[in-house]
């Protein structure tokens, strides 16, 4: 896939409306982590070198409801953003005159797009109305916000349709970047994935099973597999739905596919108690919640011999320290490793930043859901109303 970028277009004197994806951590009022906002600068400092005007929208959280609303302001982003160009960003409400904002202001940054959720999710809808308001705002569209781009939302899909569009830099380096796992992966290739639900992974296990020498699962879904062959796996989180997939997939591949071999099992995740069991031990009570050190053992034996490796997914509940181990060492197993390494984005970008391999790897996305999709040869919505 190939899309126009911001640099195909001519956006000189014109009025730059860009959607990024600023739907960072926060804390007590705090960013914990802003490398979403980080990865925007370079589309945001171009569009302020050639544009009249810029104008900037993202979302941030959930809005449910108006206590929703006042945790979910991204007043906090645009002060960072602030912080980060060296210069002023003026933070726009949707109570002010937004035209007139724009037109006495380099840069502004629009409220949270889902405030508009409240009225029978307007955004997330993609209501043409609202798609049709963001278009009056400014002449150029750019899509930089490639965790979105698999939604189909007004701030997406819908206002692309009436305006002039294209991508920013960030989305094209995750369509360049990701796309070497779809064509031609340096091979062995290996993909690790980990996380809760089987169901999440269905789709770009079936379009890259054939392509891959492995496929490593770990994280809370491996207990979906090890159930599927029969064995005891006490109360550990299962999908219980795709037991049978899990047990076809076996059976099919049962020579690509390694699951784990020990297991760290406790009675509740914020335990601070842990005792390590080979799979075979595991009793009726125990709740897994990290791999062990056998496993971990035999993952960095594959990717020892691995030359390209796409990881979606955490090793195991690494929110707790406790169970932190096997995502830690996965990392370390890959930072250690020659292979081209693509870290999928949410929870798996999160603990890649978190411990330390922020530097690390050949390229950590921004979306996790969107990077699934992506490489599950689904249409990306987002990108659908953008030329090539």
């Amino acid at each position: 896939m190939s899309k126009k970028t911001i640099k195909d277009i001519d956006i000189n004197n014109k009025t730059v409306l860009i959607r990024c994806d600023l739907n960072v951590p926060i804390k007590d009022g705090n960013i914990e982590d802003d490398n979403r906002i980080v990865k925007s600068l370079e589309t945001i400092k171009y569009a302020l070198k050639h544009a009249k005007h810029v104008i900037i929208m993202s979302h941030l959280g959930r809005i449910k409801n108006e206590e929703d609303k006042k945790k979910n302001s991204l007043k906090i982003v645009c002060d960072r953003l602030s912080d980060l160009l060296g210069e002023k960003v003026y933070f726009c409400t949707y109570d002010e005159d937004i035209k007139n904002v724009v037109q006495n202001n380099k840069i502004v940054m629009l409220e949270n797009v889902r405030y508009f959720d409240l009225d029978g999710k307007k955004e997330s809808n993609n209501d043409e109305e609202l798609s049709k308001f963001y278009a009056s705002l400014a002449d150029v569209y750019i899509n930089d916000a490639f965790g979105v781009s698999h939604r189909r939302a007004a701030s997406t899909t819908g206002v692309s349709k009436y305006l002039e569009s294209a991508v920013g830099f960030l989305v094209e380096e995750e369509i360049n970047k990701l796309s070497i796992l779809l064509n031609n992966p340096e091979k062995p290739f290996c993909i690790i994935l980990g996380g809760a639900k089987v169901s999440d992974k269905i789709g770009i296990i079936s379009n890259l099973i054939e392509k891959v020498d492995n496929i490593i699962i770990v994280g809370a879904m491996a207990f979906t597999f090890l159930k599927a062959k029969g064995m005891n796996v006490g109360k550990s989180l299962v999908d219980e739905e795709n037991i049978e997939y899990s047990k076809n997939l076996l059976n099919k591949y049962s020579d690509k596919i390694i699951l784990p071999v020990d297991v760290y099992v406790s009675d509740k995740i914020d335990s601070n108690d842990k005792v390590l069991k080979n799979i075979n031990e595991i009793g009726n009570d125990d709740i897994a919640f990290d791999i062990g050190p056998k496993t971990i053992e035999n993952i960095d034996n594959v990717l020892k011999q691995t030359k390209t490796v796409f990881l979606n997914g955490p090793a195991g509940a690494f929110e707790y320290d406790n169970f932190s181990y096997g995502t830690k060492e996965v990392l370390k197993s890959l930072k250690n490793s020659s292979a081209k390494v693509i870290i999928g984005g949410g929870d798996s970008a999160s603990a890649t930043i978190k411990f330390g391999y922020k530097n690390s790897f050949y390229h950590i996305s921004t979306g996790g859901g969107a990077s699934l999709e992506f490489l599950s040869g689904k249409d990306m919505p987002g990108f659908e109303n953008i030329g090539e």
